[in-house]
């Protein structure tokens, strides 16, 4: 079942530590003050940080679904259209972004503990 707003809201509420900062277009989604997320309401879009690899190899097997937002350092930010997507997919692809933002301690405590 494709997924809707209120998922990717609901599995970024499971994360410890984010902060949210809306705007009128967009909401961007941070762990110790470091961006791993951004929603866009009107495109039921999210932009999600990933390592360059899982970026490239995303946009290159479902082009429809995912497509490159921009490069920074080591990471590769992926545009994610929500309808696209399985909550089980959207969960790993959250929790991935927010772990490579995350202090070690935090990330340590989580384990590998996906959001349901």
């Amino acid at each position: 079942m494709p997924c809707l707003i209120p998922d990717f809201l609901e599995l970024v509420d499971q994360l410890p530590a984010v902060g949210r900062h809306r705007t009128d277009r967009w909401t961007r989604y941070d762990v110790a003050g470091r961006t791993f997320g951004y929603l866009w309401p009107a495109t039921r879009t999210v932009g999600l940080k990933q390592t360059i690899a899982e970026q490239l190899a995303l946009v290159a097997e479902r082009p429809a679904v995912f497509e490159v937002q921009f490069t920074a350092g080591a990471f590769g930010w992926v545009v994610v259209r929500l309808e696209g997507v399985e909550r089980d997919e959207l969960a790993e692809l959250t929790f991935e972004a927010w772990r490579l933002s995350a202090p070690v301690d935090l990330v340590d405590e989580r384990a590998d503990v996906l959001p349901t």
